[in-house]
């Protein structure tokens, strides 16, 4: 499997809200490390991490979709890969739908043959961070 196709998969299991497929899809060692769209920023070690996703499973937030909207644009070598872009998630919270746009890179490593995540990176562009707006000089 490719790493946008591994990548694709993650999304698919998390969606499926299947929390093993979820943790074995990223590299199992306390190196691993996951920067957040929530609150906490950020997480460490295939432990912490699994432990997060079985919260998320059990959690009234469920995800509907993932769409890329930028790219995915990938990177491969022979042990390494990254894969990047930008995706809408639609969630459903108890009931309500909601739609958020996240930045969205990955790095993935070899591990028994097969694409693992060692770092992942969702966030949230925050809308005016420097309180001038966007800086780039229009022509």
């Amino acid at each position: 499997m490719s790493p946008i196709a591994t990548v694709n998969q993650s999304f698919q299991n998390i969606i499926d809200n299947n929390a093993d497929a979820i943790c074995n899809g990223y590299f199992n060692s306390e190196d691993l490390y996951v920067i957040l769209e929530g609150p906490r920023l950020s997480n460490r070690g295939h432990d912490n991490i699994s432990k997060g996703w079985k919260d998320f499973v059990g959690s009234p937030i469920n995800l509907v979709s993932v769409n890329w909207t930028e790219g995915p644009y990938e990177e491969v070598t022979d042990e390494m890969a990254w894969v990047g872009g930008i995706i809408v998630l639609k969630i459903e919270v108890k009931g309500k739908e909601i739609e958020q746009t996240f930045r969205a890179t990955f790095v993935l490593t070899q591990m028994d043959n097969s694409w693992k995540i060692k770092h992942e990176h969702v966030s949230a562009a925050h809308e005016d961070p420097y309180g001038i707006g966007d800086w780039l000089v229009k022509d």
